[in-house]
């Protein structure tokens, strides 16, 4: 199974901060999501997991983990994001 690493890393906060490196750490986060399941959730979880198999880039699976995290306020950089929304304790 493939794990295509991200150009740069995706900057979050979600209960501490960390740069998600690539499509199994996005894929990790968006499958122990706790927050309402919306389009870009859903698009984030194929195009990660199409990486995973080989059959998406790093590079798409990095856009659609960085709009999932953009829309629903994680991003390290966003003011108002940082709340938790993790069923579970973070992926590490």
């Amino acid at each position: 199974m493939a794990n295509p690493n991200f150009d740069r890393p995706v900057p979050i906060r979600i209960d501490d901060a960390r740069d998600v490196q690539n499509a199994r750490d996005a894929y990790d986060i968006l499958t122990h999501w706790q927050g309402i399941p919306d389009l870009d959730h859903t698009g984030a979880i194929a195009v990660c997991r199409k990486a995973l198999k080989g059959q998406r880039t790093g590079k798409e699976a990095r856009q659609a983990f960085q709009r999932f995290a953009h829309n629903n306020r994680i991003l390290a950089d966003d003011p108002a994001g940082g709340a938790l929304r993790m069923r579970a304790p973070w992926p590490r």
